[in-house]
């Protein structure tokens, strides 16, 4: 560790440009899943552009609760169920899944289908559920 915090000291431009690297990397990968969205967005998308909402979360946890009218496509069967939503090309598709955790992954894998309104819930349902907003359960 002393070795690691002389290294850091003796060569800040090193460093300075491993982080900034790092940072644009991980931005990078982050939006080729699809822009971060609000709750308040989602609704909007929803009432005037007919936005296709996906949750990705296992059908156990969907049954708790869920947006009104969201399709469930559990994470591990995204690949298999993708085409299902090739009907909704022409809308915004929305992808919500418990923490965000899991959405960046599944939109880079709807880019990659031909889906070009790719967005994301930032935080997932946790979000939704924070800012009061309604859930339906089964």
């Amino acid at each position: 560790m002393a070795q690691l915090l002389e290294f850091i000291g003796n060569h800040p431009l090193l460093v300075g440009s491993l982080v900034a690297l790092i940072s644009a990397l991980a931005f990078t990968e982050m939006r080729k899943g699809g822009h971060n969205i609000s709750s308040q967005q989602l609704t909007q998308l929803v009432n005037q552009q007919g936005a296709i909402v996906v949750d990705v979360r296992e059908k156990a946890d969907y049954n708790k609760g869920h947006i009104v009218d969201s399709i469930s496509m559990p994470f591990a069967k995204v690949k298999d169920r993708v085409a299902e939503l090739n009907k909704h090309k022409d809308k915004p598709i929305v992808i919500i899944d418990a923490q965000g955790q899991h959405a960046g992954m599944v939109g880079k894998q709807f880019k990659e289908a031909g889906l070009q309104q790719v967005l994301r819930l930032r935080g997932g349902l946790s979000t939704w559920t924070a800012d009061g907003l309604p859930l339906v359960k089964k």
